[in-house]
């Protein structure tokens, strides 16, 4: 990516990325924009209705989170500029912890998950 943005004639990607891991220090989550500058954040949003997203993060996150809650709020703060209906056919929410094994949730966990939060 940064290859891109240093290069004359060339057009960088127009995308942002969030990386999320877990390393000593716990949790980490970094988003990374077109022009290679990186942010680290605690919670975050990208997309349509982001500043609506972010304002909804902001309200709702707190360090000591549970993991059910954690994923109760990122399915809120979807639903926040999502259209159409939420299920686990079309969104995908992946876990990291302390054990540092990434697990994605099947649409059957998200499913049970959205049918808690309604």
């Amino acid at each position: 990516m940064q290859e891109f943005t240093q290069s004359g004639g060339v057009r960088p990607f127009g995308v942002s990325l969030l990386v999320a891991g877990f390393d000593d220090s716990g949790p980490q989550l970094y988003q990374v924009d077109p022009s290679g500058s990186y942010f680290s954040w605690k919670a975050s949003a990208m997309g349509k209705n982001v500043s609506n997203a972010k304002t909804f993060l902001e309200k709702r996150y707190t360090e000591d989170m549970e993991l059910d809650d954690a994923v109760h709020t990122a399915i809120l703060t979807l639903k926040e500029g999502f259209e159409g209906q939420i299920s686990g056919k079309n969104i995908e929410i992946g876990l990291i912890g302390t054990e540092r094994k990434f697990r994605v949730l099947s649409a059957a966990e998200i499913d049970d998950y959205l049918a808690e939060v309604e």
